[in-house]
C-alpha cells in the first residue's frame, strides 16, 4: 500500500495510525477569542508593525468598530470583504471584522492592475473593498466600476505607527481618497461599539483565496473555518510553537502562507506576529533581529534574498530557529549555503491554496533526506490525518518510488471552488484534490516534488523535468537563481533553455555554466542556451514565473 498512514515513520505515527489532533475550536472567530482575543492576551503585544506594538485588546477594539461600520453599511452574514492591503495591521483588522459579520474574507495582491482586480470583484461578488489609499486611487476605483461593490474603506500605511516611517514606506504619504471612507475615522466613530454575535462552523467559508491562474482566470478557492483552523493546529503541533515564539510575518498577508502560518496560527498559540508593509530584505532581517523571531515560513527565493543582503553579515538570526520554507521545490545546496552563510536550517513545507497552507512538512529538528537517484530535496512527510497517494495519467495507485500526480485528501483540503462546480469535480474529484504537481514517495514514507505537469520537457522524446536542472545549475557557485524552460526546437521537438541570476560579485559566462551542466547531467538534459539575467521573474509570493520566460525565449529566437 502507498498511502502514508499505513506506514510508521519517526515515531509520529503509532501501530501505522496517522497522529491526531482536535482543534479546540470551531471556527477561526473562537479561535482568535480563546487566543490572541483572550482576555490573558488582550494587553499583550499581538502585531508588531515597524517599530510599533499593536495589543490583542486594540486589534479586537478597531475590528469590532469596524464591523459595526460595515454593518451600518449593508454588509453582513455571507456577503464577500475583499482587503486590497499589503502587510499592513488593517490586513488582520478587516479580516477579523469580516468574520464578526458571519461575511468572507477576500485577500487580493495588491500589486494587481485593473483588469485583473475587477475579475477578483466581480467573480467574488464582493460588496466592499478594504484598500491602501494608493491601491485605491491607481486601479480600485476603476476596478470597482460595474461590480457589487457598494462600500469603499482606505487606509494609509502610516497609521498604527508610533514613529518615523523606516525606509521601505519612503515617497508613501496619506492622500485624499474620492469615493471612499478613511478606516482610522470608521474605527474612531465607532470606538466602543460591537456587531451582533453571529455562529459560525466549521464548514462555513472563512476565506476566498484566489488561485494564480496559471491555465486561466484565478478560481476562488472557499477556504472554510474548519478548514483555517485545522491548519493552524497542525502549525502550532508540527513546529512545536508557544507563546515564546514570534512569527516573522514575511510572506504576504494576502496568500495563503501569510493567512495561516502567520496570522492564523499566531491567533491560535497566541503569539504575535511581526510585520514590515512588504518583502524588503534589508527591512526584514532587521525586524527578525529586533524582535527575536522564531518562527517563519517563507519562499525560498525571499531566504536567498536575505543571503544576498549585504546586512544580513552583521546580523544575529540565532533565534529563527524554526524556519520553514515552501512555495516551490527547493535545491539541496542552496538551503546547505544559507545554513553555512547566515545559520538556520531551512526545512521544508509544501501545501497549496486548496490545501490552506500545509499538506506536507520536514518535522521540526529533523532534515529532510535527498533522493539519491534525483537530487531531490524531500518535502516532508504528510501533516496529521492527511492522505496522499501517487497516481498515473489514468489515476491509478502507484507504488513508491514510481513518479505521479499527487493526491491529496485531508481536513485542510477546501470544498470547491467559488461558483465553479466544473473546476470543483475536475480538480477536487469526491473531495480528493489532484494537485498538478509531480513527485514520488519512497520506502520510507517520504515525499519528493519533481515538477508541475505541465512545465515538463520532452527533448528527443525524452523526458526532462526542469527542476533536475536548475539544481544542477545553483550548484555552481556563482549562481544565485536558476529557472529552466521548454523551447519548440524543430530537430528535438523540445530544447532546453536555462535563465540565472549571479550572486553579488559573482561572474560566470553562459559558455561556463553550459559547460558545468554538461558535467552534471545526461546529455539530452543540460541547457543548450544560458542568458544571464540581473533577476528572474517571479510571484509576489517568490514562485518564479516560467511563462514570462517562455515568452522571452519565444521573442529571442
Amino acid at each position: 500500500m502507498t498511502r502514508y498512514q499505513e506506514r510508521p515513520w519517526l515515531g509520529l505515527y503509532q501501530q501505522g495510525k496517522p497522529s491526531d489532533i482536535t482543534p479546540e475550536h470551531t471556527d477561526a472567530l473562537a479561535m482568535w477569542r480563546g487566543g490572541a482575543g483572550s482576555d490573558d492576551a488582550a494587553h499583550k503585544p499581538f502585531l508588531y508593525y515597524f517599530d510599533t506594538s499593536v495589543t490583542g485588546a486594540d486589534v479586537d477594539g478597531d475590528s469590532d468598530a469596524l464591523a459595526v461600520a460595515l454593518a451600518a453599511r449593508g454588509l453582513g452574514r455571507g456577503d464577500r470583504i475583499a482587503l486590497f492591503l499589503q502587510n499592513v495591521p488593517q490586513f488582520v483588522i478587516g479580516m477579523l471584522a469580516a468574520w464578526k459579520l458571519g461575511a468572507i474574507a477576500v485577500p487580493v495582491n495588491p500589486m494587481l492592475k485593473e483588469r485583473e482586480l475587477r475579475h477578483v470583484l466581480a467573480d467574488s461578488g464582493a460588496k466592499a473593498v478594504i484598500s491602501l489609499q494608493d491601491g485605491w486611487n491607481a486601479v480600485g476605483a476603476a476596478a470597482a466600476e460595474g461590480t457589487a461593490v457598494t462600500a469603499a474603506i482606505t487606509t494609509s500605511p502610516l497609521d498604527y505607527l508610533d514613529q518615523r516611517p523606516p525606509s521601505v514606506l519612503d515617497g508613501v504619504s496619506r492622500v485624499a481618497t474620492p469615493g471612499a471612507d478613511d478606516l482610522g475615522e470608521l474605527v474612531r466613530a465607532h470606538a466602543g461599539q460591537r456587531p451582533d454575535p453571529v455562529t459560525l462552523g466549521p464548514d462555513a467559508v472563512a476565506l476566498l483565496t484566489y488561485t494564480s491562474g496559471t491555465t486561466g482566470d484565478p478560481k476562488g478557492a472557499m477556504n472554510t473555518h474548519g478548514n483555517v483552523v485545522f491548519n493552524a493546529c497542525t502549525f502550532r503541533d508540527w513546529m512545536s510553537l508557544t507563546p515564546g515564539d514570534v512569527v516573522l510575518g514575511s510572506a504576504p498577508l494576502f496568500h495563503i502562507t501569510g493567512l495561516i502560518a502567520h496570522v492564523a496560527v499566531g491567533m491560535l498559540v497566541p503569539m504575535p506576529v511581526v510585520l514590515g508593509y512588504r518583502f524588503e530584505p534589508a527591512t526584514i532581517i532587521r525586524l527578525a533581529e529586533r524582535y527575536h523571531c522564531s518562527f517563519t515560513v517563507m519562499a525560498i527565493t525571499a531566504f536567498t534574498a536575505l543571503a544576498n543582503d549585504p546586512s544580513v553579515k552583521q546580523a544575529d538570526l540565532s533565534s529563527l530557529t524554526k524556519a520553514y520554507s515552501g512555495g516551490a521545490p527547493i535545491a539541496p545546496s542552496i538551503v546547505e549555503r544559507f545554513e553555512r552563510e547566515v545559520g538556520p536550517y531551512i526545512h521544508n513545507v509544501y501545501g497549496l491554496t486548496e490545501t490552506t497552507s500545509p499538506s506536507h512538512a520536514v518535522p521540526f529538528g529533523r532534515r529532510a533526506p535527498v533522493d539519491a537517484a534525483s537530487g531531490a530535496l524531500s518535502v516532508g512527510v504528510p501533516v496529521f490525518n492527511t492522505v496522499v497517494r501517487i497516481l498515473d495519467d489514468e489515476g491509478r495507485e502507484l507504488p513508491p518510488g514510481e513518479v505521479g500526480e499527487l493526491a491529496t485528501r485531508g481536513p485542510m483540503v477546501v470544498p470547491g471552488y467559488w461558483n465553479r462546480p466544473d473546476a470543483t469535480e475536475r480538480t477536487l474529484p469526491g473531495g480528493e484534490l489532484r494537485t498538478g504537481d509531480v513527485g514520488f514517495m519512497d520506502a520510507d514514507g517520504w515525499f519528493y516534488l519533481v515538477d508541475r505537469k505541465k512545465d515538463m520537457i520532452v527533448a528527443s522524446g525524452y523526458k526532462v523535468w526542469p527542476r533536475e536542472v536548475e539544481d544542477a545549475l545553483v550548484r555552481h557557485p556563482a549562481v544565485r537563481e536558476a529557472a529552466v524552460v521548454g523551447v519548440p526546437d524543430s530537430y528535438r521537438g523540445e530544447t532546453v533553455w536555462a535563465y540565472v541570476s549571479l550572486r553579488p560579485g559573482a561572474s560566470a559566462t553562459p559558455e561556463e555554466l553550459i559547460e558545468f551542466c554538461r558535467a552534471e547531467l545526461a546529455a539530452y538534459k543540460y541547457p543548450r542556451h544560458v542568458e544571464i539575467l540581473p533577476e528572474l521573474p517571479k510571484t509576489p509570493t517568490g514562485k518564479l514565473l516560467r511563462r514570462e520566460l517562455r515568452e522571452r525565449s519565444r521573442g529571442a529566437r
